[in-house]
């Protein structure tokens, strides 16, 4: 299973409900994306919560004017085919008004700190 891809179809659904939170399996890499999500603005609140063993995370969803803050998650690598590209090949998504998440050797991180850092990776996601 996939569990990038399911969070994303959770955070889709859940604003197209228009709902104030939604919780998602803790991964590590699920975490990290979290976080550059709230960085970023895409969402309020990143909160990692315990529940006796399990340990899930839960997002705050943002609204600007009733609009969700995320308008599209496209998942560029997937199970069945990784997408890399180097810090010179990462472009800009919608001209710098998205964001492109990307696994590299340092972390997990945004196209803007990978070409500032020049370092290329696994590009996870696309997102604005």
């Amino acid at each position: 299973m996939d569990t990038i891809a399911d969070m994303f179809a959770r955070i889709i659904n859940a604003q197209t409900r228009r709902l104030d939170k939604v919780v998602i399996l803790y991964s590590r890499v699920n975490f990290d994306i979290a976080k550059i999500l709230k960085h970023e603005g895409y969402v309020k609140t990143v909160k990692r919560v315990k529940d006796g063993n399990k340990e899930d995370i839960e997002i705050g969803l943002r609204y600007a004017s009733g609009t969700p803050a995320i308008t599209s998650m496209k998942r560029i690598s997937k199970s069945g085919r990784r997408i890399y590209r180097g810090w010179r090949e990462t472009r800009r998504v919608l001209n710098g008004a998205g964001t492109a998440i990307i696994s590299t050797s340092k972390g997990v991180m945004t196209d803007r700190q990978a070409r500032k850092q020049k370092v290329g990776g696994e590009v996870i996601c696309e997102l604005y």
